[in-house]
C-alpha cells in the first residue's frame, strides 16, 4: 500500500487527525491534494510562512501566520461560516506543516483540539506534516501515525526514467548501459529514499563519469549509508554472494526453497525469517549478508547501542521509528545481530521495565506483521534469549553454527587468500585446514592476516610457512572458551537444532 491509498484509507475510515513523519514536505502535500482530488474533498494546506491556502493556489486565501488566527478560519470553515467563500465543502483535508510545534502554546492547543473534537466522525480530516512530531498526551490518543514522502517501485522507476531523459537533454552526454536485472536492483536500492534523495543520488552517479550502468548501484549504496547512518538506529549494509561463505548448504538450501514464495503471492507465505545460534565467530554475521544476497534485498542493521536510551520512554520510540522504517523499505533483510542483547535484562526490573516493554513491541511485530521483511538474528548466548523468542511463529526455523569441519575449512581459506589477491593453488590448504581444528573462520581469517604482515616484516613472500606459524602462535577460543563452547555444542545437539 502506498502514501496516497493509506492516507484515504485513514480518511475514509474518519480518523480526525493523521500525523505523518515526512522530510519531503512538497511530495507530501502533492499526495495529499492529488488524494483529496479522487476522494472529492477541497484541500487546504497552512504553514507559518505561507498563511491558509486553497488547493495548490500559492496566493494564500488567508494571509495569517498565526496559528490562532488560523485555528478560528478553520473553525469556520468547518461550520461553513466562510462569508468570502461561496461553497465550502462539507469534506475538506486540512494539512498543517510543522503545526506541532505550535502545541505548546494553551491557547493553541484549545483550539486545536476543540476542532478535532468538531470534526470527530465527519469527513474533514486534519493533516499535520513533519520530521517525527509529537503531540501532547491528550491528543495523541486521537491520530493516526504514518510515514510520508518514500515513494515506491513504480514511482522510483518512474524517476529513474525521468533523470536519465533530462541528463540526456541537458548534458553533453549519457552512456547508459543498464541491463533489466541491474535496474531492478537499482530500484530496490532507491527504496526508503525520499524523491529528493532519490534524485540526489541518481544525479551523483550520472554527473561523476557521464555513465548510468550497473556499477553505480555501489555509488548508490554507499549515498545511502551515509543517509541512514545520520539517523542513527538502522545501517545499511552491502549484501554479499553465497560464494563468499564456506559451508552453510543447509541455510544455502532453506533459502532456495523459500526464494520464490518471499516475492509471490501465492498459496505458501513468504518466510518471516530465521535465528543463528552458535559460537563466535562462526560466519553468523558474514550468513546475514549472504542471506540478503540471495533473497536479492537489501540489508540494513538494528544498531542496538543507539537503541536504548538513558532518557524515559525514549528507547521504545527508537524502537518504534525503527519497526517503522522496516515498514516502509519492505521488502528488506532486517539484520539483529547477537539479538540476546536486547532483551539483555527483560526478566528483571532494573531498568524500570524497558527490557520488558522492548520484548512485548518486538515479540508483537514479529509475529503480526504483514510486509515483507525478512529478519536474520544472530545469537552467542542462549541463556540470554527468552523462551518467548525461539517458539514457532516468531522465526521459521533456527540453526547452529558449529566450528567449521576439515572441508569447510578449507573453503575458508581460500575465501580469505583469493580475497587478498593470492592463488589457493601455491598453498598447502589441506594441511592448513588440518592444523586448525578447533578454529573458528574469524579465527582462520586472522590467521592469514597476521601471515601477511609476518612475511611482509621478513621482506619474503608468503607461503604456507607463514600462515602455519600464526595457527601455531593462535589459542582458538574453543581452548580458552572450552566449557562454554562444549555447553553451547551439546545444548544444540540435545534439542536436534539444525546445522547450518
Amino acid at each position: 500500500m502506498n502514501f496516497e491509498e493509506e492516507i484515504s484509507l485513514l480518511i475514509k475510515s474518519r480518523y480526525p487527525l493523521v500525523l505523518v513523519d515526512t522530510i519531503d514536505e512538497d511530495y507530501v502535500l502533492d499526495q495529499l491534494y492529488r488524494a483529496a482530488q479522487a476522494l472529492g474533498f477541497t484541500f487546504y494546506s497552512w504553514s507559518l510562512t505561507k498563511g491558509l491556502r486553497i488547493g495548490k493556489n500559492e496566493n494564500s486565501f488567508y494571509k495569517t501566520t498565526d496559528a490562532v488566527a488560523m485555528l478560528r478560519i478553520v473553525n469556520d470553515l468547518v461550520d461553513g461560516d466562510v462569508k468570502d467563500l461561496a461553497s465550502p465543502a462539507p469534506s475538506a483535508i486540512f494539512a498543517f506543516t510543522d503545526f506541532d510545534r505550535f502545541l505548546g502554546d494553551a491557547a493553541a492547543a484549545r483550539f486545536f483540539k476543540d476542532i478535532l473534537n468538531r470534526i470527530k466522525g465527519t469527513p474533514n480530516t486534519v493533516v499535520l506534516l513533519g520530521a517525527e512530531g509529537k503531540l501532547p498526551p491528550d491528543i495523541a490518543p486521537l491520530s493516526a501515525r504514518i510515514s510520508g514522502g518514500y515513494p515506491d517501485e513504480m514511482q522510483i522507476m518512474a524517476e529513474v526514467n525521468r533523470a536519465v531523459a533530462e541528463f540526456k537533454m541537458t548534458a553533453a552526454r549519457l552512456e547508459v548501459n543498464m541491463p533489466p536485472d541491474a535496474l531492478r536492483r537499482v530500484v530496490k536500492t532507491l527504496k526508503g529514499l525520499s524523491l529528493q534523495q532519490v534524485r540526489n543520488a541518481l544525479n551523483l552517479c550520472m554527473l561523476k563519469d557521464g555513465r548510468f550502468d550497473a556499477n553505480d548501484i555501489t555509488e548508490i549504496e554507499k549515498f545511502k549509508k551515509e543517509a541512514f547512518d545520520k539517523d542513527g538506529i538502522l545501517e545499511y549494509f552491502g549484501s554479499e554472494n553465497k560464494g563468499g561463505i564456506s559451508g552453510f548448504d543447509n541455510v544455502k538450501r532453506w533459502i532456495a526453497d523459500r526464494k520464490n514464495s518471499f516475492f509471490t503471492d501465492g498459496p505458501l507465505p513468504p518466510p518471516k525469517g530465521l535465528l543463528l545460534l552458535g559460537v563466535q565467530g562462526c560466519g553468523k554475521s558474514l550468513a546475514a549478508k549472504v542471506i540478503a544476497g540471495e533473497l536479492g534485498i537489501p540489508l540494513y542493521r538494528l544498531d542496538l547501542n543507539r537503541l536504548y536510551s538513558k532518557y524515559i520512554g525514549e528507547t521504545e520510540e527508537n524502537l518504534r521509528k525503527a519497526l517503522a522504517t522496516v515498514e516502509r523499505l519492505a521488502p528488506v533483510c532486517l539484520w539483529i545481530d547477537e539479538i540476546e542483547k536486547i532483551f539483555a535484562s527483560s526478566s528483571g526490573d532494573i531498568d524500570g521495565g524497558v527490557s520488558k516493554r522492548v520484548l512485548g513491541t518486538m515479540l508483537t511485530w514479529m509475529q503480526e506483521r504483514k510486509d515483507r521483511s525478512f529478519i536474520a538474528a544472530t545469537s552467542n548466548d542462549i541463556n540470554g534469549l527468552p523462551p518467548e523468542l525461539l517458539r514457532k511463529g516468531r522465526f521459521d526455523e533456527i540453526f547452529f553454527s558449529d566450528l567449521p569441519d576439515a572441508p569447510a575449512r578449507e573453503g575458508i581459506f581460500r575465501i580469505h587468500l583469493e580475497k587478498r589477491g593470492l592463488d589457493p593453488a601455491g598453498f598447502d590448504v589441506p594441511g592448513l585446514a588440518a592444523a586448525s581444528a578447533g578454529f573458528s573462520g574469524a579465527e582462520i581469517e586472522q590467521a592469514v592476516i597476521s601471515a601477511l604482515y609476518s612475511a611482509s616484516g621478513a621482506n619474503e613472500k608468503i607461503s604456507s610457512k607463514h600462515v602455519m606459524e600464526q595457527l601455531k602462535l593462535t589459542r582458538p577460543l574453543s581452548v580458552i572458551k572450552a566449557e562454554a563452547v562444549d555447553f553451547l555444542r551439546n545444548w544444540a545437539k540435545e534439542r536436534n537444532i539444525l546445522p547450518v
